[in-house]
């Protein structure tokens, strides 16, 4: 019997992938609730999976019970970095009246220096003001309950993430194998290799993100500290935890800082803060980067803001942390599939053929070389 192959014209082809994209899109904003910690669930699980298979080759454990401890660990570290968060948030508010003080201080230095300025009178500039609280608290009751519902999304949001955590961990193998058998058999060894891949390069990628993420903590630390800046330790802490988010994270993190120290050191130490922000962002970018994270996984500058703004777009702020690890997953796919290596070129840097790899030497026996 043969088998006859029908040929669709570019437009036609061209129509179908737009069409499959907007409905994987649509689909994708529909299923936010589900889809978004499971995502984040699968990357856990990449990697606790060390943790849990030591558990049951060391120490002979079952494979349900090795995924339940795995998993408590991973709460209780995170509880940890939670709790040490919240006791400087404790300190901050306990020295809320004297940022309140600075605040209003600073306010009615502006308020005479835009009357000085372009004549405008104080008692307008308050009717302005007035006006705007009011409107803002009519608006109150909305915000409150916007508030309630954002909590309780988290909420559901961790407990799906967790659940999804250790179902994957208890059943990957079953998972696996319906990876291996949903192809044809000779797509077998290509279906083994991208999954072998994306495990191990998500794994490396997620593992350098915490390391970058660590170092970038203190180092800030370390700097707000010699600038005398109060509150060091919680903003290095910020700035780590939100250059996570590439790009526009340390922007959030800069905003946050600049705003706490000008209320408690005013705008004297301000324009160092900034200085600091953007050495430690360049320290960051050109050498932590390429050292701790490497560059396999590494999506352009371009495709990667895209990524990030559809991501928050379709999901919000975990969209934009899953934004770098999906592009990466798609560039693996698209490496190993030939019809779609175009694509896989597309999403990643330039190729420098020659570009020797940058070493770093801590001292005589300790050095750090930059990864493929």
């Amino acid at each position: 019997m043969i088998q006859k192959t029908l040929a669709l014209p570019f437009l036609a082809k061209l129509a179908l992938a737009l069409f499959s994209i907007l409905t994987l899109g649509y689909l994708a904003i529909l299923g936010q609730t589900i889809l978004a910690p499971l995502f984040f669930s699968i990357l856990l699980s990449l990697i606790l999976l060390p943790m849990a298979g030591f558990l049951e080759q060391k120490w002979k454990f079952k494979r349900s019970l090795a995924s339940i401890v795995s998993v408590i660990l991973m709460i209780c570290a995170i509880s940890g970095i939670l709790y040490f968060f919240a006791t400087q948030l404790a300190q901050l508010w306990q020295d809320w009246p004297l940022l309140k003080g600075q605040v209003t201080h600073s306010f009615h230095e502006l308020q005479q220096w835009i009357s000085n300025t372009f004549n405008v009178d104080t008692k307008k500039q308050l009717a302005y003001i007035n006006d705007s609280a009011e409107k803002a608290l009519a608006t109150s009751a909305a915000v409150v309950g916007t508030t309630l519902l954002t909590l309780s999304s988290t909420f559901l949001f961790l407990g799906f993430t967790l659940l999804f955590t250790f179902f994957i961990l208890n059943y990957r193998r079953i998972l696996y194998n319906f990876l291996t058998a949903v192809f044809k058999k000779e797509h077998t060894g290509t279906v083994t290799t991208i999954v072998s891949q994306i495990q191990l390069i998500i794994k490396k990628y997620i593992i350098g993100l915490f390391l970058q993420m660590l170092i970038v903590t203190v180092l800030m630390v370390a700097v707000l500290s010699l600038l005398g800046v109060k509150y060091a330790v919680l903003l290095g802490l910020v700035s780590g935890i939100f250059n996570v988010i590439p790009y526009l994270g340390i922007l959030f993190a800069l905003l946050i800082s600049v705003l706490i120290t000008f209320a408690t050191a005013g705008a004297a130490k301000v324009l160092l803060v900034v200085i600091a922000f953007v050495a430690v962002h360049a320290v960051d970018g050109n050498v932590l980067m390429p050292l701790v994270v490497g560059s396999k996984v590494k999506i352009n500058a371009l495709f990667a803001f895209i990524g990030i703004i559809l991501g928050e777009m379709a999901w919000g702020i975990s969209g934009m942390f899953l934004c770098i690890p999906f592009l990466a997953v798609l560039k693996i796919i698209f490496d190993h599939v030939e019809p779609l290596q175009p694509w896989g070129r597309l999403l990643g840097e330039e190729e420098k053929p020659g570009r020797k790899r940058k070493t770093y030497r801590i001292t005589k026996k300790i050095k750090l070389e930059e990864r493929e």
